[in-house]
């Protein structure tokens, strides 16, 4: 955890000196941002990170709620930007395992950043939230 607060760290007191960012990498950043932000990869990418290579039947026990269809959607998705690799054991029934790849690892380190913003914030927020109802009620 102090590892990712140091990157966290660096990554924030770098940001004034980043340079212009090219419409390619800013268009790939949108899209990450929108898959990402469907909490089913999230979730997923979550699993993986902490429980290492999973069936599909295993992820799906551990991201409760997601139905068949969306694991596989979101699966299918992660696998075609690179975040895991799908394995198929040629057996019977079909094994297939799912695996972080680096870039996934990598991914889901960045994202560990939100993690740490919500826990230093989660107070600040609820404060704002709790002052914005009181102004709407009245």
């Amino acid at each position: 955890m102090r590892a990712i607060r140091n990157a966290v760290e660096a990554v924030h007191a770098n940001y004034a000196a980043m340079p212009e960012v090219s419409p390619a990498v800013e268009s790939l950043v949108r899209q990450v941002i929108a898959q990402v932000a469907d909490k089913w990869t999230m979730l997923v990418l979550e699993a993986l990170e902490e429980h290492g290579t999973l069936r599909f039947s295993q992820i799906g026990r551990v991201v409760e709620g997601i139905s068949q269809k969306m694991l596989t959607n979101t699966l299918r998705e992660m696998e075609r930007d690179g975040l895991v690799t799908r394995t198929v054991h040629p057996v019977i029934p079909p094994h297939v395992d799912y695996t972080l790849t680096e870039l996934g690892r990598e991914l889901s380190a960045a994202f560990c950043g939100v993690w740490l913003w919500a826990e230093t914030y989660h107070g600040q927020v609820a404060a704002a939230r709790a002052a914005f109802r009181e102004r709407e009620k009245g």
